[in-house]
């Protein structure tokens, strides 16, 4: 009996939501595996995202990172290239590196592009379009500010769109993270959505949000934890 109950108090109650910051105790506490876990978030938002003016999607520094590496490409030329390279990205090139890519080429987890080099992005649509991966003015992937943009990616600037169910699935940080980097960084994510509302939204717009590390259970978070909710 007294093992059933220590095993009750590791794991939490799933079945009511919980004020953020003891979902994120939870969500710590069960994260046990050998290696340090990724914490995730799950935001169940009011739209259908096939309409296009519910749609919701953007970017938000984290403030505490992400706690990966995160591996940029830059596709530019000339002074962009240089200014990328200088700004820390991983790869750089032009039709080089289109063609590398067009070749199965996939060792990066962010592409930025400078605008002129749009033409040749475009060739990439139906490789990096299904992975979330194309270049995007509205998330600040297509910018002349390459370096800045490489910064933001490096040191923590996540981009988040709704799935086909209108959920968020979004990474905030390691479960080695303290509880208030891990706070900071959920507060910011859902400050995000909230200022992302799309025009078409009605009624509850931000439903539910549950938490959960790579391997641990979900935990239900109360959504009047954040005032803006």
């Amino acid at each position: 009996m007294a093992s059933t109950k220590r095993i009750k108090a590791r794991t939490g109650d799933r079945s009511v939501a919980h004020p953020v910051e003891d979902a994120v105790k939870l969500v710590k506490a069960n994260a046990t595996a050998k290696f340090d876990e990724s914490v995730e978030i799950a935001v169940n938002l009011g739209v259908d995202p096939r309409h296009a003016d519910q749609q919701v999607r953007g970017v938000v520094s984290l403030p505490s990172g992400t706690g990966r590496d995160v591996r940029v490409a830059v596709i530019a030329k000339d002074a962009k290239a240089a200014e990328a390279t200088a700004a820390g990205a991983d790869i750089v090139g032009a039709e080089d590196l289109v063609e590398r890519i067009q070749g199965g080429f996939m060792e990066f987890d962010r592409v930025i592009a400078t605008p002129d080099m749009m033409a040749l992005v475009g060739r990439l649509g139906k490789v990096l379009g299904p992975r979330g991966l194309m270049p995007n003015p509205r998330v600040g992937t297509v910018t002349p500010n390459v370096g800045q943009a490489v910064k933001d990616a490096k040191g923590g600037a996540i981009e988040f769109r709704t799935e086909k169910t209108g959920i968020i699935h979004a990474g905030i940080g390691k479960a080695s993270f303290t509880d208030e980097q891990l706070l900071v960084n959920v507060r910011a994510l859902v400050d995000a959505l909230n200022k992302a509302r799309p025009s078409g939204a009605k009624g509850v717009y931000i439903k539910k949000i549950s938490l959960s590390s790579t391997m641990g259970p979900g935990f239900k978070v109360e959504t009047g934890s954040f005032p803006s909710a």
